[in-house]
């Protein structure tokens, strides 16, 4: 039902776009047989727009994956070096959760491991929107860190890091096979929000699938009944995700590298000091204002990603 309403608002946009650019060619005609300056401003401020929406049109033939229009999920874990790490997996979370509010995206925390002090250790949100996973599948990697510390009392630069993972929301009827012997599973109980019926039992589930080493786990439910058929969710979207990255890596093994994820494939850095740059080091494409990028202004880099077909 998504896709089908998806491909209707596609294909309306390609018959406005059609009626437009014939509206605009009227226009022009009609400016060169009056030769009145009107409207040929008319007809430029036109194409002018209609320059931009073409742009956008094609943006978005990109996001023609098998599950590009998916909702996704987003886990990101902070890198070695304890509170500096946190604080940027906390900056992170504020920047995609910024992003996805200025597309009118939902978010859904699955689950979090606070901080010792400051930041998260790790988090999983779900994004649900229309091509949420489309636009943030180039997103998984590691991302670096450069500032003067605000924890350091000698205001010393340090270098911190963050990894994150981008898979989509799998619908009921993808066939992804599961097998019980497969499969680790263990409760314990939840931490943060929820008073002290969180902390008493154990409803948070984690599973492992062994084959894979693939590990999800949830507590974002009270009942732990819920908590494990949310996981199970999960889980089918990561070997799913897996499944995904497989196919494309046999499809073009030199491009390998792009959809692997690790801690040795850094895909950005943001250098607070001592200048101020964003850069992404797959596309080389970069950015001044540190601050926007912070504030969830990344589109220019999704959009670059897309269009050189990083995954």
């Amino acid at each position: 039902m998504k896709e089908r309403t998806y491909i209707q608002d596609r294909l309306n946009n390609y018959e406005e776009l059609q009626s437009d650019i014939l509206d605009t060619t009227s226009i022009l005609e009609l400016a060169e047989v009056e030769k009145d300056e009107d409207f040929y401003i008319e007809a430029k401020n036109k194409l002018e727009e209609l320059f931009i929406v073409i742009k956008k049109i094609e943006l978005e033939t990109l996001l023609s994956g098998e599950a590009d229009i998916n909702d996704c999920y987003l886990e990101i874990n902070a890198g070695a070096g304890g509170t500096e790490s946190q604080d940027w997996a906390q900056m992170i979370l504020r920047m995609y959760s910024r992003w996805a509010e200025k597309k009118e995206y939902k978010i859904l925390v699955m689950d979090e491991n606070q901080g010792d002090e400051v930041g998260i250790k790790s988090i999983c949100i779900r994004i649900s929107g229309m091509n949420a996973y489309g636009w943030l599948k180039t997103e998984s990697g590691v991302h670096r860190l450069v500032r003067i510390s605000p924890f350091d009392s000698q205001n010393r630069r340090h270098t911190s890091f963050a990894s994150v993972w981008v898979y989509p929301v799998v619908e009921d009827n993808i066939d992804i096979t599961i097998e019980d012997k497969d499969l680790r599973i263990d409760t314990y109980r939840a931490s943060g929000a929820g008073g002290q019926h969180v902390n008493r039992t154990d409803s948070a589930v984690r599973i492992t699938h062994i084959p894979t080493n693939t590990v999800v786990q949830c507590q974002n439910h009270r009942s732990q009944h819920q908590n494990k058929a949310e996981v199970y969710k999960m889980l089918r979207a990561k070997l799913y995700e897996l499944e995904l990255s497989k196919k494309e890596k046999e499809k073009n093994e030199t491009e390998a590298n792009k959809t692997e994820i690790g801690w040795g494939h850094q895909i950005r850095s943001y250098v607070l000091q001592p200048y101020q740059l964003v850069k992404d080091l797959r596309t080389n494409k970069e950015s001044s204002n540190f601050q926007a990028i912070l504030d969830g202004e990344i589109d220019i880099f999704l959009e670059e990603s897309l269009a050189n077909k990083l995954i």
